[in-house]
Formats: C-alpha cells, sequence, structure tokens
C-alpha cells in the first residue's frame, strides 16, 4: 500500500465507502471525490459521507468527473501514486431515460481520469468496469476471456468503452490499467435503485414488488466486504503486461500492454425468488408478487468465472448468501427504523 495520497472516486457510493474505509483502517491516506448527484436519495451519500469524513486521514472534495479544469487540478495538487475509479453514472434501466448522463460521466469523465493520470504520474489505476458488458453472451460462466462486442445497454456500452480507453492509454503511455467488471454487489449502506433494496423497502411497506422475467432471473450477488477484500489485494497487484500475448489469438483480458481485466463475482449465481424468499425472512413479511416480461436491456442470469483472482491473488468470496441478505436486512431496519 501507498504511503501516498490514494484517490478514490465515488467514495460515498456504495462500493466507494467500503473500500475506503478498508483503506483508511489499514492507515492509507485517501483522497475521496463524489459530485453527491440526485440520481438517487443524496441523504444516503451523505450518510455515507459521514462515516469517514472525519477520519485524520481522509480529505473529501465534492467534485464532477466531468469537471475538467478541476479534476485536471485535483490531479496536479496531489500527483497520486495510485488511482481507483469507482464514480459512474450507473443503472441500466436509467440509462434508456437519461443517455447523455452516461456520456458525461461515463465517457468524458473518464477521459478527464486518464488524462490525470497520463500527465500526473499515475502508478495504477484500477476502474470499475460491470458485468453487464457480457451483454448477448450466453455461456457461462462469463469468462473476462470472452469476447464482449455485443453489450445490450447504453450503460453496458458505456462501461465497455472504458476497458477500451484504458487499454489505449496504458498501451500508448505504459500505465498500469486494472479494469473490474462487479457482479451485482450487495451489503449494508446498498444502492436503493438495486432490486435487493427496492424489493426490502416494498415489503417492509407492503407494497407488491415487480419481478421481471416472471421471477426466472439468477444473479451472482456478490457481497460488498469480499468485493473490498479482492480490490485491497488488486491495489498492489499491478499488472505488467504479457510477454506471450499474441494478436494471432488475442486473449481479450490482457494484452503486451501493463492492462487486464477481472471478474469480481461470488461465482455462485441464486434464485432471484429464493433471495426474495431470504428478504422476506429477514423482514417478517410475505411479499406480494407482481410477475412481469423481461425489461429491456437485461439479462436473465449473470455468473462469474473468478478462476484469474483465485490464481494470481489467492482470492475466492467467502461470504454465503444467507450470511449476506441478513446482515443488509440488519442494516435496512436500522437505517429506516423499520
Amino acid at each position: 500500500m501507498s504511503a501516498d495520497d490514494l484517490l478514490v472516486t465515488g467514495c460515498a457510493g456504495f462500493i466507494g465507502l467500503h473500500l475506503t474505509q478498508r483503506l483508511l483502517a489499514a492507515g492509507q491516506r485517501v483522497i475521496g471525490i463524489d459530485n453527491l448527484n440526485d440520481y438517487y436519495d443524496p441523504a444516503l451519500k451523505l450518510a455515507r459521507l459521514d462515516l469517514i469524513k472525519e477520519h485524520p486521514n481522509f480529505t473529501f472534495h465534492q467534485l464532477d468527473l466531468a469537471d475538467r479544469a478541476g479534476m485536471k487540478a485535483l490531479f496536479e495538487q496531489y500527483r497520486f501514486p495510485v488511482v481507483v475509479h469507482l464514480a459512474a453514472q450507473a443503472g441500466v434501466r436509467y440509462s434508456l431515460q437519461n443517455p447523455h448522463a452516461y456520456a458525461d460521466s461515463n465517457l468524458e469523465g473518464f477521459i478527464n481520469i486518464l488524462e490525470g493520470c497520463r500527465h500526473n504520474g499515475c502508478r495504477h489505476l484500477l476502474f470499475a468496469s460491470s458485468s453487464s458488458v457480457y451483454g448477448a453472451n450466453t455461456k457461462q460462466p462469463f469468462s473476462v476471456r470472452d469476447n464482449v462486442d455485443h453489450p445490450i445497454s447504453l450503460y453496458a456500452a458505456t462501461k465497455k468503452a472504458n476497458e477500451l480507453l484504458a487499454h489505449s492509454y496504458s498501451h500508448l503511455y505504459r500505465i498500469p490499467m486494472t479494469g473490474l467488471r462487479f457482479f451485482t454487489v450487495y451489503g449494508p449502506w446498498y444502492r436503493p435503485d438495486m432490486a435487493l433494496y427496492l424489493f426490502a423497502r416494498a415489503i417492509s411497506e407492503g407494497k407488491p414488488i415487480n419481478l421481471f422475467n416472471n421471477g426466472n432471473m439468477r444473479r451472482d450477488f456478490t457481497y460488498v466486504d469480499d468485493v473490498a477484500e479482492a480490490m485491497i489485494r488488486l491495489v498492489d497487484h499491478v499488472p505488467q503486461g504479457d510477454p506471450d500475448w499474441s494478436g494471432d489469438e488475442p486473449n481479450p483480458s490482457s494484452s503486451t500492454a501493463p492492462w487486464r481485466i477481472y471478474n469480481i463475482g461470488n461465482n455462485k449465481p441464486e434464485e432471484l425468488m429464493h433471495v426474495v424468499t431470504l428478504l422476506e425472512k429477514g423482514l417478517g413479511r410475505e411479499a406480494e408478487k407482481v410477475l412481469l416480461p423481461m425489461q429491456p436491456g437485461d439479462v436473465p442470469a449473470t455468473f462469474a468465472d473468478v478462476d484469474d483472482l483465485a490464481r494470481e491473488i489467492g482470492f475466492r468470496p467467502q461470504t454465503r448468501i444467507e450470511d449476506g441478505v441478513e446482515k443488509f436486512v440488519a442494516w435496512f431496519r436500522d437505517y429506516h427504523r423499520v
């Protein structure tokens, strides 16, 4: 871990909070940025920020990724040796309604991150991608060695674009970069636009829950502490470039450039109806279920191949869905006084 200042973008976000807490607990100095936008209730972001803002090794800047001058000044001030880029405009369904938000944050904002790294001596950029890049792929488990040229939502397309942009900068400027394809991360301080949170709120209020594809969905639910642990290990696992990589048979997950892609998932997809049952048990109420057809941009199942993580950093997720949902429900009941 670096003794210098490390940047975490999206520090008031769900994964950003948990990673920042882990970094601070390890003695790392962290500079956090977040624009605290209203895509979902900013009060939740501020409550997360309250957990870390008084820590002596933490400094917060409210800043938008698309603010080119502001981002340039931030990088010039701190010259971060390591950047963990988690901020983005999230959400598959919202991208159908507000595509320009994704261009501003996920494309223009990502260019500002890359330029900051390029001009200020960054030694490792870790950035959030998404399992959604697998798009129309049906072979499971999803492997980082699979082609991912068929995204089925704008959100997924911007995340695929991030991987490509990062590779080009890594190739041109030899900056080590690691892309992280997250699979349905959940846990305490969860995002309220995500299914488990929406279900928990509806069940607790006695309202119906919408189950798309008639409830026949499987997701590789990944507990947030497992995600933070993987990221902590990857901070110092700096890509070197693969000397055996060949353009004749290109491996999509690596390169001659110091660039790598990893899946971060639980490696065990769960039936959505089972997860609903766990929520019902934790909340002490039965859900009223509304079965609906598949939503545009959605996929019926996700399943992560995490063999690369196990082989290279000795990591496999440890949290059972029963334990993770129990911890999420405990937080949800406390936060909402249910």
